[in-house]
């Protein structure tokens, strides 16, 4: 077996914290391997006080409630110890490059003690993953149902090796759902509360669209339109580097035209289907040209 070479210490680590925000959330569990180049290991975890509560949707993730922290140190009263544990050292994670050594250097920011990485290299092993075990629709097919991806990016091969890849998906998992809502409701796990698809907006318990980003954080479309609307202007922009999605930009402007998106009603399990043979599939029997029937 191949083993992992080190000319230095290396620190696998990782954290559980409050949200997704990099900017705003903090750290609740830090957990820390230290290897050295002889094979010596210690381990190490604390769960810390964020000193702010912690997201719904992050307690759903790891567990931790605002309870489980409350009288736990905050992340000043362990910084030294981190600070020890990670001199000196490379540094090891997964999606630690963009998530987690990020954060907990605005950790140490935020206590005037900044992580000083010069020198220190860093490896993320999700970089890795993705790197060596490509995850597009040609790997997808050859994972699910063992055969290469003939006619690559012709829409017809390619729609027909998504289906393929879903009917073997279904066929995989025992704990998948067998039926489209429960797929989709499987696929938006962690975005259940999205009003775009980006995510920018979520609805809030009083079913207002909410702000995830940016200044407004926090705040309604409506309080938004009140207090800046030239916000709202901003956020239609075309000609920005990074323009925001179409669907924000729709919602952008018909809030600065007085019109709110409302949270859509949940879709009742008996109305899957109808009752009179189910929802048409859309394609005609008899279509001349270049029809390929799939069924």
């Amino acid at each position: 077996m191949r083993s992992l070479q080190l000319e230095r210490p290396l620190v696998v680590f990782d954290l559980e914290t409050t949200g997704k925000d990099i900017g705003r959330d903090r750290v609740v569990e830090i957990a820390v391997i230290r290897v050295e180049p002889d094979g010596r290991r210690g381990e190490w975890a604390q769960r810390i006080n964020p000193e702010m509560p912690i997201s719904p949707g992050a307690t759903a993730v790891h567990g931790i409630t605002d309870a489980d922290v409350r009288d736990m140190p905050t992340f000043g009263e362990i910084a030294d110890r981190v600070h020890e544990l990670f001199a000196g050292a490379d540094v090891a994670g997964y999606n630690s490059l963009g998530f987690d050594l990020p954060l907990l250097a605005a950790e140490f920011e935020r206590v005037g003690r900044p992580l000083d990485r010069t020198g220190a290299r860093h490896v993320d092993a999700m970089r890795i993953f993705h790197l060596k075990e490509p995850r597009n629709l040609a790997a997808a097919l050859r994972f699910y149902c063992g055969r290469a991806l003939e006619d690559a990016h012709s829409a017809l091969a390619d729609t027909r090796a998504t289906f393929d890849i879903l009917l073997a998906q279904v066929d995989r998992y025992a704990d998948l759902p067998q039926d489209v809502p429960g797929l989709h409701g499987f696929c938006q796990q962690g975005r259940e509360n999205a009003v775009d698809p980006d995510g920018k907006l979520v609805w809030s318990e009083e079913g207002e669209a909410v702000f995830t980003f940016g200044k407004y954080k926090g705040w309604s479309l409506r309080k938004v339109r009140t207090e800046d609307p030239s916000y709202l202007r901003f956020l239609q922009r075309e000609d920005l580097d990074r323009p925001f999605s179409a669907e924000l930009r729709r919602l952008a402007r018909e809030a600065a035209a007085g019109r709110f998106p409302e949270r859509p009603a949940a879709v009742p399990s008996d109305a899957r289907q109808q009752e009179a043979g189910g929802a048409p599939t859309g394609l005609p029997e008899d279509q001349p040209g270049d029809q390929r029937r799939l069924f």
